[in-house]
């Protein structure tokens, strides 16, 4: 092999490992933009969970909504945000109203029952709301307090 195409083979080795260093730095660029790009999406979706977790714990507290309608949304909202939330103590009223009125029909399912079973199923879903009503309020007062704590009341 003579010089000339030592230096030719070097000169096209270098080249292409300096195309190479150059597109792993872009593709190294585009990843750290995801990644950022990903956390401020998990962001917004906490910091939406957390406004509606505040608004729904607030309209059970002033009644603006039922029992039933207000534990589940806040359960869903919790579970969102962390779900072994629904473990401690003050948030279990939600996952237990949940637990005890998921079998209610709702919808277009409600709809098709007759009405004798709409009542039947009304009163059984009104007596948990009476049972639960203060446990669930209680459990709406921490969620609030919850919500204006975060992130320092997740743990």
């Amino acid at each position: 092999m003579t010089t000339t195409t030592a230096m030719i083979l070097l000169g096209v080795g270098l080249a292409i490992i300096a195309g190479l260093a150059a597109y792993a730095y872009t593709l190294r660029q585009e990843v750290q933009r995801r990644r950022a790009f990903r956390e401020e999406e998990a962001q917004r979706a906490r910091d939406n969970c957390l406004e509606n977790l505040e608004l729904v714990a607030s309209a059970l507290l002033q009644e603006q909504v039922d029992v039933t309608e207000g534990a589940w949304r806040c359960k869903v909202l919790l579970e969102i945000l962390d779900p072994q939330l629904m473990e401690r103590s003050p948030f279990r009223a939600f996952g237990e109203v949940h637990a005890r009125t998921r079998h209610l029909h709702t919808h277009s399912a409600r709809e098709a029952l007759t009405p004798k079973q709409r009542m039947q199923e009304d009163r059984e879903r009104l007596a948990v709301e009476d049972e639960m009503r203060e446990a669930v309020l209680e459990a709406a007062r921490v969620a609030a307090e919850f919500r204006r704590r975060w992130p320092q009341g997740l743990h």
